[in-house]
């Protein structure tokens, strides 16, 4: 539902950006007028994100049976066996600062370069149904929380309408590679009926936005939202019931940011 939203968010801003302003429009004071003259812009951006999960689950999850050598936290009061019904992401929101550094390539076309450091966390919920041969079934919902912290290096193509006045929108695609600081892949659990799902250190997205450009006296500020989607698979396997029913596990951001040049 949310990507419906964004994908008709994007479709209004195409047509603003191909439309031409109505004659009737006043025209006001043009500020910084020479602005997209130059070759260089820097500033920063400040933003919230929404992180998702997207979760591909083995073929017949819910038909196959997990004994204790696979979930010894859960198995804890004499069950004999377990199976996973459901795992589903929680969304949770976190911020992201970064630098600006934009190159303009062309009349309507820039290269940025945006290194930043973000902050979220992420959920995974487990539906899990524990029996004993006795046939006393009991369903167990289990929440893994994994913390990131996360140092963005992405490469941007801004596409660029005409400046009406102070106002400007565009487009944007391009590449990230994230490396996550607080990455749990090489930790250790305290014990063994405390398992911690972890998730590799390297990522790489494809990501598309749209924005609004707003020239005021003395800077540029810009409106912008973003969805960035992960392609690798992130999720480190530890031959356990949290990481083995899943076949496919990568990375989605919802983000809205402001930036200032």
């Amino acid at each position: 539902m949310k990507d419906k939203r964004f994908l008709s968010f994007a479709c209004l801003v195409f047509l603003l950006l191909f439309s031409t302003p109505g004659k009737s429009q006043k025209s006001i004071v043009l500020n910084m007028p020479r602005y997209d003259d130059e070759r260089f812009h820097f500033g920063f951006v400040l933003g919230g994100n929404m992180s998702y999960l997207t979760i591909r689950p083995i073929a017949n999850m819910q038909q196959v049976s997990w004994d204790s050598t696979y979930l010894p936290d859960v198995l804890a009061y004499g069950q004999t066996g377990a199976k996973v019904l459901s795992i589903e992401s929680r969304p949770t929101p976190g911020f992201v600062i970064s630098i600006v550094s934009d190159m303009r390539i062309g009349r309507l076309f820039n290269l940025r370069f945006i290194p930043s450091l973000s902050f979220g966390d992420r959920d995974l919920v487990y539906s899990i149904l524990v029996y004993r041969g006795t046939g006393h079934d009991t369903t167990l919902m289990v929440t893994k929380k994994v913390p990131s912290t996360y140092i963005n290096f992405p490469l941007e193509i801004k596409y660029k309408a005409l400046r009406y006045n102070n106002f400007r929108p565009y487009l944007l695609a391009g590449a990230q590679y994230t490396l996550d600081l607080a990455s749990q892949a090489k930790k250790r659990e305290r014990s063994s009926d405390q398992k911690i799902v972890k998730f590799n250190q390297n990522d790489l997205y494809i990501e598309a936005g749209v924005g609004f450009d707003f020239y005021n006296e003395w800077f540029k500020m810009g409106i912008e939202v973003k969805m960035m989607y992960g392609i690798a698979n992130i999720l480190k396997y530890e031959h356990n019931i949290y990481t083995d029913p899943i076949a496919k596990l990568s990375s989605k951001i919802f983000q809205l940011s402001f930036t200032f040049e």
